[in-house]
């Protein structure tokens, strides 16, 4: 695409989280960042989001308005909240941003409840 810019849009660090919570007391900064991601995933609106982008591999945030019924601005806030609990990556193409879900860290999620 000849005069597009392409941007990534920074995330949080997805790297080494937790020890599962049946096994050890959570530090304090462990509990924050998982409860970060946990209530993230909390909305309707930001769980199918991620369910949609998943299935797609990855998705552009032009085509999913419709399937959630929200506006274009409500869709940029949900994903960027996905994106700070680092679940989502979101690389600017032009006006749009594609969206692909980090599986690492939905890995980090469910073994940390010791999945």
């Amino acid at each position: 695409m000849q005069g597009v810019a392409v941007k990534k849009i920074a995330t949080v660090a997805s790297d080494a989280c937790c020890t599962p919570l049946l096994a050890a007391p959570l530090r304090d900064d462990e509990a924050d960042q998982l409860a970060l991601a946990f209530k993230a995933l909390a909305d309707p609106v930001r769980l199918k989001l991620l369910s949609l982008i998943a299935s797609a591999g990855t998705a552009c945030s032009c085509d999913l308005e419709e399937p959630v019924g929200k506006t274009q601005s409500t869709v940029s806030h949900h994903l960027a909240l996905l994106a700070e609990a680092g679940l989502i990556t979101k690389e600017k193409v032009g006006r749009w941003v594609n969206c692909t879900v980090v599986p690492a860290r939905l890995a980090q999620l469910r073994d940390v409840l010791g999945g």
